[in-house]
């Protein structure tokens, strides 16, 4: 079989290995700060980052016609504010391990949600290869029957990654004429703005600023974010711009390894035989997805 390894296969590999740090360090970072709080924060840092970048390279703000930011907006509300949220508060509940097998439901989500925007073909192989991964997240979750907090904290996962998958492959029109680095500024400036918003009106003025004083002095978000947020977020929109969702979206699969590895390494979880053979088919039903 013959193998183009093209810029956003490259693109996507990054994209993987900065992912899997964050979530080891969001991880951390949720033994003492709340979902929410961490959603801020790490948006705040993923907008200075995409407005010091433009800044650097000599670009100004971005031109976008009113349909496009609004759409914009809108992919940034539900892929960020709603399915990051949805993502920290199933991380919390189930660990890096466990999430990291969950999250390889994206790929079969996102060639489903393809071929209902854009008419991509769906083939057996692709149904089986989903089949195999919902099979490895029930045998990589236990006994959900008799543990309501891990089987909720699954259910979180899976919305949060329909969420994210279809917020940007609403937006992928939008990225043939525009720089990711534009996107992603406008993406995540509507999140942290409306993350604020709900932060203020349900926890009130104080408690924002007790957010911001904690995010300042906790080295895990800050740099859970700029990983997780600006730049896996540069890479992943690119690895979407530059390559068919598919073969992004196996290359992201990638950090379901390192995230496991990580896991055990850095947080201590307990990796069994059952969770690895969990993680061995779910890579292989998003490697039966992609490899058209």
């Amino acid at each position: 079989m013959k193998i183009n390894f093209n810029s956003g296969d490259m693109y996507a590999l990054l994209t993987a290995f900065c992912w899997s740090s964050a979530v080891i360090l969001f991880d951390l970072s949720g033994r003492r700060l709340g979902a929410m709080q961490i959603n801020l924060l790490k948006n705040a840092v993923g907008v200075t980052g995409f407005t010091l970048t433009l800044i650097i390279i000599g670009n100004g703000l971005p031109g976008f016609s009113s349909r496009d930011f609004l759409l914009l907006m809108y992919s940034g509300i539900v892929g960020i504010v709603i399915g990051d949220l949805f993502f920290l508060y199933s991380l919390k509940k189930i660990g890096s391990g466990l999430s990291a097998i969950v999250s390889t439901i994206y790929s079969p989500i996102i060639f489903f949600i393809s071929y209902y925007m854009f008419g991509d073909t769906v083939s057996l192989k692709m149904i089986y290869g989903a089949f195999l991964i919902i099979v490895a997240i029930i045998i990589g979750s236990g006994k959900l029957e008799r543990n309501k907090k891990i089987m909720s904290g699954v259910v979180y996962g899976i919305i949060a990654q329909i969420l994210t998958a279809y917020s940007v492959l609403i937006v992928k029109p939008i990225m043939l004429h525009y720089s990711v680095i534009e996107i992603a500024l406008v993406r995540f400036g509507c999140a942290l703005v409306a993350s604020i918003l709900i932060l203020y009106f349900w926890k009130g003025k104080d408690y924002l600023f007790q957010t911001v004083f904690k995010g300042v002095n906790n080295y895990f978000i800050l740099a859970g974010a700029f990983l997780g947020t600006y730049l896996s977020v540069i890479f992943w929109l690119a690895g979407f711009k530059y390559t068919i969702p598919g073969r992004a979206a196996i290359y992201n699969q990638l950090s379901t390894i390192l995230i496991m590895i990580m896991a055990t390494l850095f947080l201590g979880e307990k990796m069994n035989k059952k969770k690895w053979s969990a993680v061995a088919l779910a890579i292989f039903g998003a490697l039966l997805i992609s490899t058209q």
